[in-house]
């Protein structure tokens, strides 16, 4: 009787997870030779569910990566709308702006671009990962591989957050994520729009495709007392005049809309039995404006910054990277969650929210501080 070995692939770095976050790290590690592996369930391009507006912040940072979102059809994006449930609304101009583009296309030019220079792409789901005598081994479904240094970008909530004993994956979390592109012409497009309704809130913007994205976070124990999401919309979302006129209008692209639930925002550590995270892995902003993922990006700079760093002997010590990782994520981003989870309950207070934009809306200079706090300063190569 013979056992069977598999056989362990080596490599200097495996980030768990292709998203913003993963990709933008192993795009930026690949530059100074490393032996990068990414572990990704799906093979690209393919949608996710996703605000799909990304602020000018990150611009510099991503060209530096080799990334031109406007060169890939990305849309120019300068105002910025709130409306409360009972349709009352206010716009400002968004100091950096940004750009709407969908994540099929964003992704997938991440990782070609990430191919192209060399990095190891595994398709499959990782189950485990294990930590000893200063090395770890990751175990996918088919291949299992080593790596001096592991990068955790797996997103929101996973099955290996479990495996981690990470404390928030025990606790229920609240809330279901829809999203789906729709065809409208008279959307304007170079405008972001968050409207909240019952139990959540939802944001439009276009994408290169000339499709207007709509995806929207909702009460989890709100949704279920609904059939399905076309009742939901109906019934709960188009309770906001403003979201009811775009869904009259508007001709679905999608067969049928993605969705995604048990999202936590519950605050969670950057660093996990020595796994470095990045993303939504680490921390989950409030989707306000989609900062979401200029935040995944500037994120995975940061963790390839700290990996290169200790890999090529300027902070020759483990733990010293991760301090001076953890230190650095909550520097940029522990303030501007917490300011999202403020905002995130003015949304949900409807009474309170109507009153705002009715008289402290007014004042452009209070939208603006709204934005500063939830963006970041532009994010330098």
């Amino acid at each position: 009787m013979f056992a069977y070995f598999q056989e362990v692939n080596e490599h200097d770095i495996i980030v768990i997870g292709g998203g913003l976050a993963g990709l933008s790290a192993a795009l930026d590690l690949s530059r100074f030779g490393h032996d990068i592996a990414v572990y990704e369930t799906t093979e690209y391009p393919h949608h996710k569910v996703c605000g799909e507006y990304i602020s000018n912040e990150i611009m510099p940072y991503l060209g530096s990566l080799g990334i031109d979102l406007v060169e890939k059809g990305g849309v120019p994006i300068t105002t910025f709308e709130i409306s409360s449930s009972k349709g009352k609304s206010v716009r400002t101009a968004l100091p950096l702006g940004g750009v709407g583009i969908s994540r099929y296309t964003m992704d997938n030019q991440l990782y070609e671009t990430a191919r192209q220079k060399g990095v190891t792409f595994y398709f499959e789901k990782v189950s485990n990962v294990s930590f000893k005598d200063d090395e770890f081994k990751v175990f996918g479904r088919d291949i299992t591989a080593k790596a001096k240094v592991v990068i955790g970008a797996y997103g929101k909530r996973s099955s290996l957050d479990k495996k981690l004993k990470r404390s928030f994956i025990e606790n229920k979390a609240e809330w279901l994520a829809v999203k789906a592109h729709f065809a409208h012409d008279d959307f304007p497009d170079n405008h972001v729009a968050l409207h909240s309704f019952e139990g959540g809130y939802g944001g439009l913007s276009r994408t290169e495709t000339g499709a207007v994205n709509f995806c929207y976070l909702a009460n989890y124990k709100m949704f279920k007392k609904h059939r399905n999401i076309d009742e939901f919309n109906d019934l709960v979302v188009s309770v906001n005049p403003n979201l009811a006129q775009f869904l009259g209008e508007a001709k679905p692209l999608f067969d049928t809309p993605l969705s995604i639930g048990q999202i936590s925002f519950a605050p969670k550590k950057p660093v996990v039995n020595h796994v470095l995270m990045c993303g939504d892995t680490a921390g989950l902003i409030h989707p306000l404006c989609g900062n979401g993922m200029a935040m995944a990006i500037h994120g995975g700079k940061l963790a390839s910054e700290a990996v290169h760093s200790y890999l090529s002997g300027k902070n020759g010590q483990r733990d010293m990277m991760e301090a001076n990782y953890r230190k650095l994520w909550n520097k940029h981003f522990k303030s501007r969650i917490k300011y999202g989870r403020y905002f995130q309950r003015l949304l949900m207070h409807g009474n309170i929210l109507d009153w705002g934009i009715s008289t402290l809306g007014k004042s452009d200079s209070l939208l603006q501080y709204m934005i500063r706090k939830t963006h970041g300063k532009t994010v330098r190569p």
